[in-house]
């Protein structure tokens, strides 16, 4: 076993002795094409081979182990319809609201409209409603941005608008 062992060894060592002393040359074939041998033939030139037998230090690889930090988006939500104090005049009642969520409405996430600090209908995941049957009056909007797990997130500014409609009355 040791005489196989040395004998393995030994022609291990050859080879990698013959590997490191072996001389490559270059030369330009009839079409022009650089040619790379270990045999010599005329008119080749012998490559300068580095001999590089630097040795690796072992590296500090517990910084490829770091978690990233789940970066959380501050978002920021606004009403751009109605604008804040503006009369909106319909005989039936009908109100166009639009949101405007930063950085991006992502999937997931839902818009809760509030009027006069009621849910109105359920959460839905675009930031346009309308509002129906509106009565006469001064009126007081919000929106609330929530996340997939139900928490708000992001809340806008109440908007305060007025609905003008024709009395019942008066015509007027």
């Amino acid at each position: 076993m040791i005489k196989n062992l040395s004998v393995l060894t030994a022609v291990l060592l050859s080879c990698a002795v013959a590997a490191t002393s072996t001389k490559i040359y270059v030369w330009r074939n009839e079409q022009g094409v650089l040619v790379f041998s270990d045999t010599p033939r005329p008119g080749a030139e012998e490559v300068k081979v580095k001999n590089n037998n630097d040795q690796l230090t072992s590296v500090d690889t517990s910084i490829l182990d770091i978690k990233p930090k789940a970066i959380e988006e501050k978002y920021q939500v606004s009403i751009s319809q109605p604008e804040n104090n503006a009369t909106v005049r319909d005989n039936t009642g009908s109100v166009y609201v639009a949101g405007r969520i930063k950085p991006i409405f992502k999937k997931g996430l839902k818009i809760q409209l509030y009027l006069d600090n009621t849910p109105y209908q359920e959460p839905q995941d675009h930031s346009m409603f309308v509002l129906r049957n509106i009565d006469r009056g001064e009126h007081k909007i919000k929106m609330d941005l929530i996340n997939n797990q139900g928490k708000v997130i992001a809340s806008s500014k109440p908007v305060v608008f007025y609905m003008h409609r024709a009395s019942k009355l008066h015509g007027n």
